[in-house]
This record gives C-alpha cells, sequence and structure tokens, in this order.
C-alpha cells in the first residue's frame, strides 16, 4: 500500500545520532527511506549489520546501500587506513583529528539528494553534530547551509529538496535524551572507531557517547571493552 505521507531520504550510518534523525524525521510525519554508505571505514560491517537492524525496528522499507570504497584509496583518514592510529584518549578540538575522512559528508549528502529527487523525497535528513563533536568542517552549520544553497540551483525547475540537521547545535547529552524520549533503540546502534565485536570505550567517538549517557544518569545499551 502507498503511503500518503511525505518521504525524506535518511542517512543511517547506524550510529546513535543518525538513528535519533531518522527517528525525528519519522516523528516529524515523513515516510522514511534509508541510506547507508559504505567506504571502507573499519566497522563497515557492523554499521551495515546496525542499519538494518534499525531500519527492521522502524518497518523501513526503502532502503538503498551504496558502496564508495574510493575514499579508502583516496585515503587519509584512520578510518579507512589501518597504517594510521585511530586517536585514543580525547582529540585537541583546535586540530583536526585523524579520525575526519576527507569530505565524507559532502559524498554521503551528495548521494542522498541523488536518490531524493530520483523517488520524489522532498527532505534529507542527517544527523550531523557541530556543537559537540570531533571537530569535522562538513559537520557545520555553515557547511550544511551552503549546501542548501547550492540545491537551490542545482535542481531542475520545479524541484525541492533540502537537507534537514535536527542534531546539529545539540550537545550529545541532548541527543541521548531526545533519543530516549523518542524510544530510540540504542541497543542497536554502533559508535566506536575502532572494533565491531565490542565498544573499544577509548576512541573520541565512544568517549563522547559514554558521557552523554553519563551526565543524564543513563545506562548505555551496548557492550564496551573497559
Amino acid at each position: 500500500m502507498k503511503s500518503n505521507k511525505p518521504l525524506a531520504v535518511t542517512l543511517l550510518s547506524g550510529g546513535m545520532d543518525s538513528c535519533v534523525a531518522t527517528a525525528s524525521a519519522i516523528n516529524a510525519g515523513y515516510e522514511a527511506a534509508a541510506l547507508h554508505v559504505n567506504y571502507g571505514q573499519r566497522t563497515q560491517l557492523k554499521e551495515l549489520s546496525s542499519f538494518n537492524a534499525i531500519a527492521d525496528h522502524y518497518g523501513i522499507k526503502k532502503r538503498l546501500v551504496v558502496d564508495i570504497s574510493y575514499l579508502k584509496e583516496i585515503g587519509g583518514s584512520s578510518l579507512t587506513d589501518h597504517s594510521m592510529a585511530v586517536e585514543e584518549g580525547g582529540v585537541n578540538k583546535n586540530l583536526l583529528p585523524s579520525t575526519y575522512v576527507p569530505f565524507r559528508n559532502g559524498n554521503l549528502v551528495s548521494i542522498a539528494v541523488s536518490w531524493a529527487e530520483a523517488i520524489g523525497a522532498e527532505k534529507i535528513y542527517a544527523g550531523v553534530v557541530e556543537e559537540d563533536s570531533s571537530g569535522y568542517p562538513d559537520c557545520t552549520q555553515a557547511f550544511y547551509d551552503r549546501f542548501n544553497a547550492l540545491l537551490s540551483v542545482g535542481l531542475p525547475a520545479g524541484k525541492t529538496i533540502s537537507v534537514e540537521t535536527p542534531l546539529i547545535h545539540l550537545k550529545k547529552s541532548e541527543i541521548a535524551s531526545l533519543g530516549i524520549n523518542l524510544k530510540v533503540p540504542f541497543e542497536l546502534t554502533w559508535s566506536c572507531y575502532q572494533n565491531e565485536s565490542f565498544a573499544c570505550g577509548v576512541c573520541d567517538s565512544c568517549r563522547l557517547r559514554l558521557k552523554a549517557f553519563c551526565d543524564i544518569n543513563e545506562k548505555d545499551p551496548i557492550y564496551y571493552k573497559i
């Protein structure tokens, strides 16, 4: 049966932020079309598994998994290059961390726009965070303001698509609280940069996630090595 709801593409990596963004789209009245991108990251298999589990949880029928492993070939990030070490124990917010994948989000949202145009979606939901993150330049409000300005001239006449970033100014603890209020299945999500069988607890992504749940006096439901 065809849904009468408007359609939104959700960028669903399998992490807590992308899951909350997907839940936000659904809560806003959209039918979600879930997009997952494999780019040669260390935890690619676990993230894909989380993507499918989350999509199953929400009953999402429209799914697309895209491979852009050329980002691994391009290199320049410890998420795709195993010869580079992933920072542990915190990062210097004044320096770009090694986990930054060069222009990854530019690639991801461009793919999302192509799919949105093809299937008639009017929104793209991305779980990017500027306020309380590792400091990636393609997770900023300025980046998405300019990307949306580009879409205003880069789409066919009569076609309107915009990228929504509902979490971009939230602290990680606020994202965790929002997810709990939306009954997000955090137990199905994965955030660790390094491991697939258990979360390391010491990479920046794990540390931010653990602190978020600690700040709101909630237990993170995934398993950590530490």
